[in-house]
């Protein structure tokens, strides 16, 4: 019994073709599945126990108090991470009115832990009456950007 490739002259045409590009296939394939499968190894190796990190929002009135409260937050390591969303649009009701103000969202990630201080400074340093601080806990994400959030906050 003979194994491995049949010789070229007993191979027709289509056949050699289908050998060629299933080969080619194979090499090609080899690095994506490779990468693929190293990518998968590296967010499974990772363990997060959900809940222990937040994403908080906060709206400001214009990108200068943004911009304030964003980088006093992560100064002050209540967050790792502040994202500055510019023109959104807030309809809320406030003293008996319906409202509709042109606003700027922060994307705060922290830990959980952490949300208590966190609104505490937001509410110090805001200019809003009624400051909105709202968290929600992170059930899943990318292993290491959520180690990355524990090792930039302190508990």
């Amino acid at each position: 019994m003979r194994i491995g490739l049949p010789r070229a002259e007993t191979l027709q045409g289509g056949s050699l073709k289908a050998l060629v590009v299933t080969v080619l296939l194979s090499v090609f394939m080899f690095q994506l599945l490779r990468t693929v499968g190293l990518r998968a190894f590296s967010m499974a190796s990772e363990t997060y126990t959900s809940g222990t990190h937040s994403a908080a929002f906060v709206t400001c009135p214009n990108d200068t108090v943004a911009r304030d409260l964003a980088r006093g937050i992560v100064e002050k390591k209540l967050a790792a991470c502040v994202n500055i969303v510019p023109a959104i649009k807030s309809v809320y009701e406030w003293q008996g009115k319906i409202e509709e103000d042109n606003e700027v969202l922060l994307m705060i990630k922290t830990r959980s832990s952490k949300v208590p201080a966190l609104a505490e400074y937001v509410r110090s340093n805001h200019p809003y009456e009624v400051a909105e601080v709202i968290s929600l806990p992170i059930d899943q994400g990318n292993p290491p950007y959520l180690k990355w959030i524990g090792d930039i906050v302190p508990e």
